[in-house]
């Protein structure tokens, strides 16, 4: 598993799970000539995309971003839609850190979109219930509405599998709210409309997880927007604004999507000064 030590913050990628889109829908209107270049894509016009939860200790307190594709929660036919290759090892992954899910103080949900939101209940005999039991999950409250009423667009993503098990452990905020000392969960929209990113500032040390708005370092134009956006302009200048500042404070920025890098940290001018690589396995394609 990647880490990376950022001020008094550690994070470790989780295995949360793989699937394959349609490279034509992650980049928009952006034409294949273009992102291309940037992104590894099959003959099937598909790109990898990992949902790989990130674990972050900071003072004392282990925290999620995000909770992985969950497990025997899909059908066959969404598994073959989704293109999932692989469900979530959440809780494998914690064991080989010496960790489990009551080790978990809180869960950051960027939005609950199904790919992000799985790993929050499993299923049972008799329906489905939370991983994470009295765990707060915190989550902006305009997603929170739009997961428990569902527009015409959004009902094939926002499932209650995925809500009604943990409905008493979530806490919402509006605009922003500060989960410790530097640590701020705030609400951005775009992506969806309760989407939301996570800063972390220690001194000169900060990382900024812009999540669906930036899902891979190949997004890191601010005019590539997703197809599978709700409100794309919204997305375009949200993250023109979080691109300014995490260049000039010189930010890593971290992903739970890409399939090859796990973060990049960029210069003033928004170019590359270090990254983390997604370790390679022989068994992947």
């Amino acid at each position: 598993m990647e880490t990376l030590q950022i001020g008094r913050a550690k994070l470790t990628w989780l295995s949360g799970g793989v699937n394959f889109l349609d490279g034509g829908a992650m980049f928009g209107v952006v034409p294949k000539a273009l992102w291309s270049k940037k992104y590894p894509v099959n003959d099937k016009n598909q790109i990898e995309l990992r949902t790989d939860p990130i674990l972050l200790q900071v003072d004392g307190q282990n925290f999620l971003i995000d909770s992985g594709m969950g497990n025997g929660k899909l059908t066959a036919k969404q598994i073959r839609n989704f293109g999932v290759k692989e469900e979530s090892y959440l809780e494998s992954s914690l064991g080989e850190l010496g960790l489990s899910v009551k080790d978990i103080d809180a869960i950051l949900m960027t939005h609950l979109h199904f790919d992000h939101a799985c790993g929050l209940t499993k299923p049972t005999e008799n329906g489905y219930e939370p991983v994470f039991p009295g765990t707060p999950i915190y989550a902006s409250s305009t997603e929170w509405h739009e997961m428990k009423n569902p527009n015409i667009r959004s009902v094939n993503t926002y499932w209650e599998m995925n809500w009604k098990p943990i409905a008493e452990y979530v806490e919402t905020y509006e605009r922003e709210f500060e989960v410790v000392p530097g640590l701020k969960m705030i609400h951005t929209g775009g992506h969806s409309d309760g989407h939301g990113i996570i800063i972390f500032e220690d001194g000169d040390d900060c990382f900024i997880h812009m999540a669906d708005i930036m899902p891979t370092q190949a997004h890191q134009n601010k005019l590539w927007a997703l197809a599978y956006d709700d409100y794309p302009v919204t997305s375009v200048h949200e993250k023109e604004k979080w691109m300014a500042l995490g260049y000039e404070k010189q930010a890593w920025y971290t992903f739970y999507h890409d399939a090859y890098y796990r973060a990049v940290k960029v210069d003033t001018n928004g170019d590359r000064i270090d990254v983390v690589e997604r370790k390679r396995y022989s068994y992947e394609s």
